[in-house]
């Protein structure tokens, strides 16, 4: 470990110290930087996403488009020490579709608003490795972890809200804290806060990261930018105005202040780093993160920091018009402090997908396309469920030159950033991707020296073990309202590979331009106002959206004994087009228990419908344990068959135990 990893272990120990109560020597600080050797004036515990039955090993949670699940409800005073998750989702741009909110002392105010992906490094619903001090990625990105003490003096609440329109197939989570006998007079309070500017300001603005009033001190930053125009973006200087004062800080150029030089480069590290970087192009994606944590910027009450938009921009013909022009990127952050009190001052952030860099993505599922598909050198097939809720178009291709034709309809005429997402394997192959047969047209060269341009070309599918997710950038495209294809033509392999094959798992367009960006910001909440039994009858039985048909199920389950009333429309939503109402639907009339016991044959019907989703059958089966006997008996027979599906066992099983 270096002298300046050491010197940060020291400050980030002795916050710990503080909180505890225990003071180091000074000569022990540099033996024992963990203060390992001092005794303990806290409890440590855990809240988690584990099962309350220790015999099974159904740990996550799986909440339905627009749910709030909460991961910790605490009891102070205390400090949170460690943040895990690890999520599967099958939705484009889930990680920024999903919403982290922490609140502190029964505040109705957030102190941390921010989308999950970006909380943890890593920005535009991508997912990406993360190796620094207080986040580290790992697992390619799954395995989220964060480390900054968040100290509460009473409670703290944490959240997650699934604010996307497709279901999470599983949330795993950790909330590790310490309870304490106090916390010493004045002890700031962690936040962060989410902003996004998409696009940036037309008015010449700098984008602002963080504008708070209080007392407190920065301590962080996470920028993420999708180019809207070729060139270099980051020409843009920093500035920290603090307390009203002229800036005390200003910086130099926006790979400055992380850190970086003459560009954006993926690296990471303990203060420092750059998560995404996909060249200069146009829609070329970046995420950074720098962590003030050895050079904080302390305020006493205001600050405001902020990052200019400038780079190089160029005329309609392709030669440059400036060297430090403004620009029409796609700007987005999280800043992170600490300051004594709730800040109440902050900015609502966005609702779901109008955080998504274009807030209109359409997602594609081309194993729907199979008869349609067409192929050289090689066949095509459907492979279920191949990774958590993800079915793909599988291509067992002879070798070098095979190619797989998919098919997909544009709705109308427009330019869209174009995606396609593949899965990986050990005996995969190399491929392109080309558009109505053609390469797609290459990014507008810059000017600059050293200029990083990538044109995206081919991906490489082997991977160790499988994996489906990995996004492809096929490009910025104009296209014609109609049938397009999208062909994969394999280029070999590399060594390790066992193969050539493929995996497709989507497609996914997305309209780009000042009049899809607005559009875009316009989402709004489909949140259900409180209501009773027949006001959540009629939304669950008529309402259009599939997203509010869900919430009146998840509002009926919350109301326990309350829902009975519903018990007609429950029974009605198990047969929902929707697996996400079904799910809930067979969750709420698991809440009502005995209440529910008419229901007992359309719960058994749904639980031997065939090809039904797993995470509905685990509903059904949770929900007949809960009627109970002798109502539920007659689905014992349902029940061990259920019992058969590995990913029902546990439901099903501790259902048998209620009803034998």
């Amino acid at each position: 470990m270096n002298s300046s990893s050491l010197g940060l272990l020291f400050g980030v120990v002795s916050c710990c110290c503080v909180l505890t109560g225990c003071v180091q020597p000074t000569g022990l600080r540099t033996a024992d930087p963990y203060g390992l050797t001092q005794p303990k004036q806290f409890t440590a515990h855990r809240s988690s996403s584990n099962h309350p039955d220790w015999s099974s090993n159904d740990d996550s949670l799986r909440p339905i488009p627009g749910e709030t699940v909460v991961l910790a409800d605490l009891e102070g005073p205390g400090w949170i020490t460690h943040l895990w998750m690890t999520i599967a989702d099958n939705e484009y741009g889930w990680p920024r579709l999903l919403r982290l909110r922490v609140y502190y002392d029964g505040s109705e105010t957030p102190s941390v608003d921010a989308p999950v992906g970006d909380f943890f490094a890593v920005g535009n619903g991508v997912e990406a490795e993360v190796e620094s001090l207080m986040v580290r990625n790992s697992s390619g990105g799954r395995a989220r972890n964060c480390y900054w003490p968040m100290p509460f003096r009473k409670s703290c609440k944490i959240t997650v809200t699934n604010e996307g329109r497709r279901r999470v197939s599983m949330l795993y989570y950790h909330v590790d804290w310490a309870r304490c006998r106090s916390l010493p007079a004045r002890t700031p309070y962690f936040h962060a806060r989410y902003r996004q500017a998409l696009p940036a300001p037309a008015d010449g603005s700098p984008y602002e990261l963080l504008n708070v009033r209080g007392k407190g001190h920065y301590v962080g930053t996470v920028l993420s930018v999708v180019q809207a125009e070729a060139g270099w973006f980051g020409e843009g200087d920093d500035f920290f105005w603090v307390d009203g004062q002229p800036p005390s800080i200003a910086g130099t150029g926006s790979e400055d202040y992380f850190n970086d030089a003459w560009g954006l480069h993926v690296n990471d590290g303990p203060h420092y780093g750059v998560t995404v970087a996909e060249g200069t192009g146009v829609g070329a994606r970046m995420t950074a993160y720098r962590w003030h944590l050895v050079d904080p910027i302390p305020f006493k009450q205001s600050l405001k920091a902020e990052l200019e938009h400038r780079g190089w921009t160029y005329h309609a013909d392709g030669t440059v018009k400036s060297a430090f022009g403004e620009r029409t990127d796609l700007m987005s952050s999280v800043a992170f402090w600490y300051q004594e009190g709730i800040a109440k001052d902050q900015p609502e952030v966005p609702y779901g997908s109008a955080r998504l860099p274009h807030g209109n993505a359409r997602q594609i599922e081309v194993e729907a396309a199979l008869a349609e598909c067409r192929t050289e050198g090689g066949r095509v097939s459907v492979l279920p469920e191949l990774f958590w809720s993800k079915d793909v178009l599988y291509f067992e291709a002879q070798g070098p030159g095979a190619k797989l034709e998919v098919p997909f309809e544009v709705v109308e005429d427009g330019d869209y950033e174009l995606f396609t997402e593949v899965a990986q394997a050990a005996d995969y192959g190399v491929y392109k991707v080309l558009l109505d047969g053609q390469p797609p047209r290459p990014p507008q060269l810059e000017h600059e020296p050293g200029a990083d341009v990538r044109p995206p070309t081919q991906f490489d599918g082997y991977a160790l073990e499988t994996y489906v997710g990995l996004a492809h950038p096929v490009g910025w495209v104009r296209l014609g309202r109609g049938r397009h294809t999208l062909t994969f033509v394999c280029q070999g392999k590399r060594e390790a590979s066992s193969g050539y094959h493929l995996g497709v798992d989507n497609i996914v367009l997305a309209r780009t331009g000042a009049e899809a960006w607005a559009a875009a910001a316009q989402v709004g909440d489909p949140s259900i106002p409180p209501g009773n039994a027949a006001e959540l009858s009629h939304i669950l039985t008529s309402d259009p959206d599939p997203v509010r048909r869900g919430l009146a199920a998840v509002a009926l389950r919350d109301l326990g004994s309350g829902a009975q009333p519903a018990l007609p429309a429950l029974v009605s939503a198990l047969q929902d087009s929707e697996v996400a109402v079904r799910m809930m639907a067979a969750n709420a009339l698991g809440a009502l228990g005995s209440e529910a016991a008419t229901a007992v044959p359309a719960l058994m019907a749904a639980g031997a419908a065939k090809g039904e989703q797993v995470h509905v059958l685990r509903a059904v089966a949770t929900a007949l344990g809960n009627i109970g006997k002798p109502a539920a008996t007659p689905a014992l027979p349902l029940l061990q068959e259920l019992a058969r599906i590995p990913r029902v066992q546990w439901a099903a099983e501790a259902a048998r135990r209620k009803l034998e």
